[in-house]
């Protein structure tokens, strides 16, 4: 059984649509697990420098435009959670990358497919 011209134009069509979207989803979301690895570098450096401090030390934490007067150990508890959501969002995020990887390239062997066998099943 073979398919139209216009069939396989219009199956080529759709798959390429979908390898494009595929395509600019990676890129996205690669952004995004750059962003989400550069705010968890930060965390981590700044409870690096926090636990060398006394842990009777106030630490100052920046909330809208005013700071508050944070002791150490409660800091770094709440940079400890901090650390562990973005693990916890980065390891989702390359599950999330690696599906877009697989979709755009099986969209890619579906077309070489469509084109080197002209629609013949």
């Amino acid at each position: 059984m073979s398919l139209s011209t216009e069939a396989l134009q219009k199956l080529v069509r759709e798959i390429e649509s979908q390898a494009i979207a595929a395509q600019q989803q990676i890129s996205l979301v690669r952004t995004q697990i750059a962003a989400k690895q550069r705010e968890m570098r930060l965390a981590q450096l700044t409870r690096s420098e926090i636990s060398a401090l006394p842990s009777d030390t106030d630490v100052y934490e920046g909330v809208g435009k005013m700071f508050v007067a944070v002791p150490v150990p409660a800091m770094q508890d709440k940079l400890g959670e901090q650390i562990k959501t973005l693990e916890g969002e980065v390891e989702t995020m390359n599950k999330r990358l690696h599906y877009l990887e697989t979709t755009a390239k099986n969209s890619q062997e579906h077309i070489e497919k469509i084109i080197k066998g002209g629609g013949q099943s």
